[in-house]
């Protein structure tokens, strides 16, 4: 409704002027408040949204940026590789021409009054420049090429014994898993500018300690979904920043390594969310005394085993 009123009205000034028009002849906007308490209300609005702007903006300029920096990590390690590549080639040349040459013993002449050439003494301990650059350039780029085989982080976040989390640049989404069938009053969620704490009531919590940043709390919500997993989404209060932990004191990610695509754990490739579903069911069939997804395979295993084996007595046992 609000899109075709704005197509009708053909401008931001005509759009405006209708709605204050309807508030002037539906409401009681003009003639329930003073003219300052009206001036204070719309300029309140209009700063809101003029703020939210510069975020989006913002924004998408960090994305360009980011985009801009992939593109040039990509040429560099395509460079990096050419480069590599020559070294190689130009290590193999050396080494054929090296053994196609006989090799020489150096000889240090004695001068006329007895004493060693020095200097022919030098270069025979010289190791030839063109080798050693082309050793060296080879082992930085080996150690480059190294460092680039360490994964991203799934989610810019982490899988931990207790929860899961995973970050865009905005905001941060945390997900404790509980006993299927919680019920919101059974959970304690305390947030601050600066702490958190997640848990069931009258049990050490899942989450607990100093956030890693700030946040802003009137901006940060949870919700327990299905009755089995509690999930609460921060509002950064520094939203171009990537954080290495939830709180203080957890293991931390290599932010060198965030992708901005696929931060949300709902966005994940299908192994990585497979990983994380079954560490949630586990978390919640530990808490209720229950098996695990492992343990009930192997349980499936040892059970369909004695079916087909019924001639065997397995009362005496010992099933680990």
């Amino acid at each position: 409704m609000l899109l075709a009123i704005a197509q009708q009205s053909r401008g931001i000034e005509p759009l405006l002027d209708t709605v204050f028009s309807f508030l002037r002849r539906k409401t009681d906007f003009f003639t329930g408040a003073s003219a300052k308490q009206i001036d204070e209300t719309v300029l309140r609005l209009v700063h809101k949204h003029s703020d939210l702007s510069e975020r989006t903006q913002s924004e998408k300029k960090a994305k360009r940026d980011d985009d801009e920096r992939r593109t040039q990590k990509a040429k560099k390690a395509a460079a990096d590789k050419e480069k590599k590549r020559e070294l190689a080639a130009k290590k193999k040349r050396l080494a054929e021409k090296a053994a196609a040459e006989p090799e020489e013993t150096p000889v240090v002449e004695v001068t006329q009054d007895g004493s060693f050439d020095m200097d022919a003494a030098e270069d025979v301990d010289k190791v030839p420049e063109e080798e050693e650059e082309v050793s060296k350039e080879g082992g930085a780029a080996e150690e480059e090429e190294e460092e680039d085989k360490t994964p991203p982080p799934p989610g810019n976040g982490m899988i931990l014994d207790t929860y899961a989390w995973t970050q865009q640049l905005p905001d941060l989404q945390v997900t404790v898993p509980v006993p299927e069938g919680t019920k919101s009053k059974q959970l304690t969620v305390e947030i601050t500018n600066t702490r958190i704490k997640v848990g069931m009531k009258g049990q050490t919590a899942a989450v607990e300690g100093k956030l890693w940043k700030r946040v802003i709390v009137d901006d940060c919500f949870w919700t327990l979904e299905d009755n089995k997993e509690v999930v609460i989404t921060l509002q950064k209060e520094n939203r171009m920043e990537w954080w290495k932990a939830v709180v203080e004191g957890a293991p931390e990610i290599n932010t060198q390594k965030v992708q901005p695509e696929n931060s949300k754990l709902s966005d994940l490739d299908g192994e990585t969310r497979q990983t994380v579903e079954k560490m949630m069911y586990d978390q919640r069939q530990k808490a209720m005394g229950l098996p695990t997804a492992d343990e009930q395979k192997k349980n499936n295993v040892l059970e369909n085993f004695m079916k087909q084996h019924p001639e065997m007595d397995f009362s005496k046992a010992k099933i680990c």
